[in-house]
């Protein structure tokens, strides 16, 4: 965080919240806040092999430490930006004889960045790490008990002749991990993929509808110059005009659950009640509720039971998925789909889920047709709900403009596409990954669309030589998981 950014916020003491941010100056929709580097940051164990643990990019070729042969990199660049953090853990792990687990790791690199540089206000820091939020005080009896196994494992692992700190000090950390750790997510922001503490961000309050939004940004190595790379960091972007004296709000859970239940989760994970605008009033619940209109109004005994179908189902889906059968995730929720259709609304939640989970499964088996279908009509339910500057819903829209395209259905796909474009210019910022791949789909389906118009019949014989030509671009395996969500919670 430059100077200049951290003149542009202040941290401020919020009525019934604790500490907040407020904008000392006004921001228009799409404007970076400011970006912030990592305090300290690691890869989950799961991926470690996979994941460059500078970037956090995914990378089909990485190159391992040669010391402690488990830390791995994109390039040497990578690897050289990595040594500072990487010094002390690489030779703890040599001793150790292996790689403790992700929370033991960015405890310690928490803990020999306080070594190295004490534990006050660092530069461009608005709040030290001794300030943050630990809510230990909150543990239930089993989260004590795995806090108590964490510290154990931590004292193992800390090397006698680093800078020894107190059970109640190594504690707080822990807490801070527990409760401010955020998700960091790949190059394409699908898959969670690490977990990282940004002191500036921590201050930053929950709005279930925000004025601003997160996205993890995994930088830029790959310039020939190196005055040209830019740091991994996250950045707060404006979704919408942000007057000066205005607090500064993130969504901590996704928007799309009625308000009792995002307030059950925020109450479990961050020991907070949420008293936003929207679940004071349950602005939305009603549309994430409804029920089909019309003469025959469904009785509330069928819809309870369509709703406890929906639930049953979501947990076969779940399994299905887990074990990759795919055929079988479609039969589910070709029947889930016949049982909600008579009943529920066109923005009913359970059926927003069935719709999502239904394209996604279809287009990875390249049933085009049949996935763009539901992907339409789940757009169609998420732009009544969501904000219109959402990050989740312009990456729906985006997925859902490339089914339209593979469906051959060049209008409705170029439409989606451009429609995501815009709110991810917003979220995400031009030369954000993700946005640049959609730029390029933008222009290509433009290129299309104008052949289209001027010659619907060779556009399909052109469309088919080209696709019998290439390979079919296999849409990604579907995620077993929701998006990542934005802080990161040990389960």
């Amino acid at each position: 965080m430059t100077k200049g950014e951290m003149e542009s916020v202040e941290v401020f003491t919020s009525e019934g919240k604790g500490r907040g941010l407020k904008a000392r100056k006004e921001f228009l929709p799409g404007d970076v806040i400011f970006a912030e580097p990592a305090y300290a940051a690691v890869v989950f164990d799961s991926l470690t092999h996979v994941i460059c643990h500078t970037c956090f990019k995914r990378q089909e070729r990485l190159h391992r430490c040669g010391q402690c042969k488990f830390a791995y990199y994109c390039d040497r660049t990578c690897q050289r930006a990595a040594w500072l953090n990487h010094k002390n853990e690489c030779s703890a792990i040599k001793k150790h004889g292996k790689a403790p687990t992700e929370n033991i790791r960015l405890a310690a690199r928490i803990m020999w960045k306080v070594e190295r540089e004490g534990s006050g206000l660092g530069e461009g820091c608005l709040v030290s790490i001794d300030d943050l939020q630990n809510h230990v005080d909150s543990l239930g009896e089993e989260e004590k008990k795995e806090l108590r196994a964490d510290v154990e494992s931590f004292l193992e692992f800390w090397p006698p002749q680093s800078q020894q700190f107190g059970m109640q000090y190594i504690s707080h950390i822990f807490g801070v991990i527990s409760c401010n750790g955020f998700t960091l997510s790949d190059q394409r922001g699908l898959q969670a993929v690490g977990v990282g503490i940004f002191p500036n961000l921590c201050q930053a309050n929950h709005d279930c509808w925000p004025n601003c939004t997160v996205i993890f940004n995994n930088g830029n190595h790959e310039a020939v110059r190196s005055m040209f790379h830019t740091q991994m960091r996250i950045e707060l972007r404006a979704l919408t005009k942000i007057s000066p004296g205005d607090e500064l709000t993130v969504s901590y859970v996704d928007f799309l659950n009625v308000s009792e239940e995002r307030q059950k989760q925020l109450k479990k994970q961050y020991y907070f009640n949420c008293t936003c605008e929207h679940c004071k009033k349950h602005i939305k619940d009603d549309l994430m509720l409804a029920v089909k209109e019309g003469q025959s109004k469904p009785s509330a005994e069928t819809v309870k039971e369509v709703i406890q179908f929906s639930k049953d189902t979501l947990e076969k889906i779940n399994k299905a998925r887990m074990e990759g059968l795919y055929h079988e995730v479609v039969k589910l929720c070709r029947e889930c789909l016949k049982k909600q259709e008579p009943v529920l609304g066109d923005t009913n939640i359970y059926l927003l889920r069935i719709l999502s989970i239904a394209s996604e499964v279809l287009s990875y088996l390249q049933m085009f047709e049949e996935a763009a279908d539901y992907a339409k009509r789940m757009v169609d339910g998420y732009l009544k709900i969501y904000h219109p500057n959402n990050a989740q819903l312009g990456m729906a829209v985006m997925r859902a403009g490339v089914t339209h395209w593979h469906a051959g259905l060049i209008e409705a796909g170029h439409g989606l596409i451009c429609k995501a474009y815009a709110i991810l210019l917003i979220t995400h910022g031009p030369s954000h990954p993700i946005t640049k791949d959609l730029e390029v789909m933008r222009v290509q389906t433009e290129m299309e669309l104008r052949m289209f118009q001027q010659n619907e019949y060779m556009y399909y014989k052109m469309r088919e030589a080209a696709l019998k030509n290439q390979k079919i671009q296999v849409m990604p395996e579907p995620s077993n998981e929701a998006s990542p969500s934005l802080f990161h919670k040990k389960e």
